[in-house]
């Protein structure tokens, strides 16, 4: 099957490397037209390096190979103005806009005690406040277009509970629910709103090392707690094409009677 979401048009934030960057190649891969958008600087105080605008626009290059037409620009996602107004001339310049996938996202890992109300801060305005400002910038060009679909990208952490990391299971859990409550008022006019809940993905947060250094030492004061990490299927990480699959089928038609619903490509590790 090919052309999946053809004629339409996504905007995807977060979208300079990983698992943003995945879903932006799929969906044009598949038909579409992007915006994408990313912060390409340090969030907070996370331990990971941050993304760049040289990873912008290497995925803006990777999507003009596909051949499909692709807006990009930086961007905090805690600005709704900015955000608006860059939504806003993205729209004009492509026409229209049917599928918004709010992925942009920051995670700190550290015991309960040790996590600062600094920390908290920022984990709540990127992952919660950035979900619903991208929602608030994307979905009247989705009432005007007539329907589409907005995928808000959660995590295992909001069905479960990812250990160590309390302001980021908070906002995961947030987002799960922020997708029914807009599913419910943005039903009448044919948008549909689902979450996503991937396990561990092997993206540059996880796979430089330093976030999973953070859980390593939290461990070791409460060990017990390292078998909720586990996948159910004989993988530790799954690839952000994996999790772009699911992002695919909701932005499709495939899923045209499906809203506020959580799908979890988690391998299991929120049944285990």
């Amino acid at each position: 099957m090919s052309g999946r979401v053809a004629g339409k048009v996504a905007l995807i934030t977060g979208a300079a490397r990983g698992q943003g960057r995945a879903y932006a190649l799929r969906l044009a891969q598949e038909g579409a037209d992007v915006v994408v958008v990313d912060v390409c600087g340090r969030v907070g105080d996370v331990a990971y390096a941050p993304a760049t605008p040289e990873d912008l626009e290497e995925t803006v290059r990777l999507v003009e190979k596909t051949g499909r037409r692709v807006v990009s620009a930086i961007v905090d996602v805690r600005d709704l103005d900015a955000l608006r107004g860059i939504v806003d001339d993205a729209v004009r310049e492509l026409g229209r806009l049917d599928v918004v996938v709010a992925n942009a996202a920051i995670c700190s890992a550290a015991p309960w005690n040790e996590m600062t109300p600094q920390i908290f801060e920022d984990t709540i305005g990127t992952n919660v406040t950035g979900v619903w400002n991208t929602v608030m910038a994307g979905a009247p060009h989705l009432v005007e277009a007539g329907g589409g679909s907005i995928v808000l990208i959660s995590s295992a952490a909001g069905i479960k509970v990812q250990p160590f990391a309390i302001p980021y299971t908070t906002s995961k859990f947030a987002v799960r629910g922020m997708a029914k409550a807009f599913a419910a008022e943005l039903a009448q006019h044919h948008i549909r709103v689902n979450s996503v809940h991937p396990t561990g993905v092997n993206t540059p947060m996880v796979n430089d090392g330093a976030l999973g250094g953070q859980i390593s030492r939290a461990l070791e004061g409460n060990t017990r707690l390292g078998a909720m990490m586990i996948n159910m299927m004989p993988v530790d990480l799954v690839q952000p094409e994996d999790v772009a699959d699911t992002v695919l089928f909701l932005a499709s038609d495939e899923s045209k009677y499906i809203t506020a619903h959580e799908l979890a490509p988690d391998a299991g590790v929120t049944e285990y």
